[in-house]
C-alpha cells in the first residue's frame, strides 16, 4: 500500500537525528520540570505567618473541605473526557457510514456537525459559572467593552470560517477512509502552533518544533498511499487526493480559527470568563449553522435528499437515525469539550480531542474492515509522539506560569507587610 523501502531509505537518518534531538531536549526539559516542581513544593512547604486566629481557623476549615471537592472534580473531568472521546469517535464513524452507504450531500454532513449547539444553552443557568475564568492563567483587562458592531463582526467572521472548515472536513470524510481522515486531523495541533507563532507570539521551543515536524510527517506519509481503493471508501485516486487536500486544509483552517479565537480574547474581548466564552461559542455556532443551511439550499443539494433517503442501503429509518445520532454525538462531544474548557483549560480540551483521534483508526478496522498498513501505523505513532511533545511543552509552560504567579503573590505580600510595619 505504501512504498516502505523508499521511506526507510530516505528517512532513516533524519529520524535517528530527530530522535536524538528529541531525547536530549526531553532530558533537559525533564530536569527543568523537576526544578520547577521543587520550587513550587518548597514554596508550598514554607511556613506562613498567620495574621490572626480567625485567618488560621479559615485556612483549617478550607483544608478539611478540599478533599471531597477534588474527588468531585476528578469525577467531572473523567465524565467530560468520556463524553469528548466517545462523541468524537462515534460521530466520525457515523459520518463515514452515511457516505459509505449512499449519502452524497456534503452540506448536510456539514449541518449535522453544527446544528446541535442549543444543547449548550443550559450552561448559562449554572450560577457558579457566571464569573468563572476558563483557566488559572486567564486574565481580565479592565477597559471599555467592545461595541456591539465589533462583537457582531467577530462572531460572524469566526462563524463563517467555522462553516467553511466543517465543509472541508465533510468533503474529506466523504472521499477518505475514516482511519486516514482521523490521522490527518491530528495535524491541527501543528497548524495551531504555527499560526499562534505569528498571531499570538507563540514561542518555538525544541519540543514545539519537534511536534510540528512529527505531525507534518505523519500527515505527509498518508499522501503516498498507493492503493486507496483497498479500503472501504472505494473512491478513485483523484477523489482520494481531493479528500487529502480538503482534510489538510480543514486541519489548517481549524488551527487558524483557534489562533484567531485566542487573539480575539486578547485584543477584542479582553476577558476569558464563562459568559464571554459561551457567548462566542453560541453566536459563532449560530452563524455557522445558518451558513450551512444556506449552503444546503443554495447548492440545490436539498432537492436530492428524498432520493438519497430512498436509495440508502440500510433503509429510510436507518438513514434518518444515522443523521440524528451523528448530530446527537456531536452534541455529546460539544458538552465534553466545553466542560473541559471550564474545568481545566481550552488547551487541555483540544489536546484530549487530538489524543482521541488515534482511537478512530482502530474502530474503523473493527467496524469498516479498513486495512491498517505499516505506513498508517507509523503515521499514527508519529502523531501520538508529536502530541506528547506538544502537551509536555504546555505542561512546562504551566509550571513556569504557576511559579511566576506565586513569586508575584509573595512579593506583593512582602511589600504589604513592609508597609504595615512601617506605619
Amino acid at each position: 500500500m505504501y512504498m516502505i523501502h523508499l521511506l526507510c531509505t530516505h528517512t532513516l537518518s533524519p529520524q535517528l537525528y530527530l530522535s536524538g534531538t528529541s531525547l536530549n531536549s526531553f532530558k533537559f526539559d525533564m530536569k527543568e520540570a523537576q526544578e520547577l516542581q521543587l520550587h513550587i513544593m518548597t514554596a508550598q512547604l514554607e511556613p506562613k505567618e498567620a495574621n490572626s486566629t480567625t485567618e488560621h481557623t479559615n485556612v483549617t476549615s478550607q483544608s478539611t473541605t478540599t478533599q471531597p471537592r477534588n474527588y468531585g472534580w476528578w469525577l467531572r473531568i473523567t465524565m467530560y473526557i468520556l463524553f469528548l472521546l466517545s462523541g468524537q469517535s462515534i460521530s466520525l464513524l457515523l459520518g463515514r457510514l452515511y457516505y459509505d452507504k449512499g449519502g452524497k450531500s456534503k452540506w448536510l454532513g456539514t449541518a449535522v456537525q453544527l446544528i446541535g449547539f442549543p444543547v449548550l444553552l443550559p450552561y448559562y443557568f449554572i450560577p457558579s459559572l457566571k464569573n468563572l475564568k476558563t483557566n488559572s492563567t486567564a486574565t481580565t483587562i479592565h477597559s471599555k467593552p467592545p461595541s456591539t458592531l465589533v462583537l457582531v463582526s467577530v462572531y460572524v467572521s469566526l462563524g463563517l470560517l467555522v462553516v467553511a472548515d466543517c465543509f472541508l472536513y465533510s468533503t474529506g470524510l466523504m472521499y477518505l477512509p475514516v482511519s486516514t481522515y482521523s490521522l490527518i486531523c491530528a495535524s491541527q495541533l501543528a497548524f495551531n502552533a504555527f499560526f499562534s507563532f505569528f498571531l499570538n507570539s507563540q514561542k518555538f521551543t525544541p519540543l514545539i518544533v519537534n511536534s510540528l515536524v512529527l505531525l507534518t510527517i505523519s500527515s505527509i506519509l498518508l499522501v503516498f498511499e498507493t492503493n486507496p481503493s483497498s479500503d472501504s471508501s472505494k473512491v478513485s485516486k483523484g477523489k482520494y487526493v481531493i479528500g487529502l487536500i480538503c482534510t489538510i486544509g480543514a486541519s489548517s483552517g481549524y488551527g487558524f480559527v483557534l489562533s484567531l479565537t485566542q487573539l480575539a480574547f486578547k485584543k477584542v474581548l479582553k476577558k476569558e470568563t464563562f459568559t464571554a466564552v459561551m457567548d462566542l461559542i453560541i453566536y459563532q455556532s449560530l452563524v455557522a449553522t445558518l451558513g450551512a443551511l444556506v449552503g444546503l439550499f443554495g447548492s440545490g443539494e436539498w432537492k436530492g435528499l428524498k432520493t438519497e433517503m430512498e436509495e440508502f442501503e440500510l433503509g429510510k429509518v436507518s438513514y434518518i437515525m444515522t443523521l440524528v445520532w451523528t448530530a446527537l454525538m456531536w452534541d455529546v462531544f460539544a458538552v465534553g469539550c466545553v466542560g473541559l474548557i471550564f474545568e481545566v483549560s481550552s488547551l487541555f480540551s483540544n489536546a484530549i480531542s487530538v489524543l482521541g483521534l488515534p482511537i478512530v483508526p482502530v474502530l474503523a478496522v473493527i467496524f469498516f474492515h479498513e486495512k491498517m498498513g505499516g505506513i498508517k501505523v507509523i503515521s499514527m505513532v508519529l502523531a501520538i509522539w508529536g502530541f506528547v511533545s506538544y502537551v509536555y511543552q504546555q505542561y512546562l509552560d504551566d509550571l513556569k506560569s504557576k511559579l511566576e504567579d506565586r513569586n508575584k503573590n509573595e512579593a506583593s505580600n512582602a511589600s504589604s507587610l513592609q508597609e504595615v510595619n512601617g506605619s
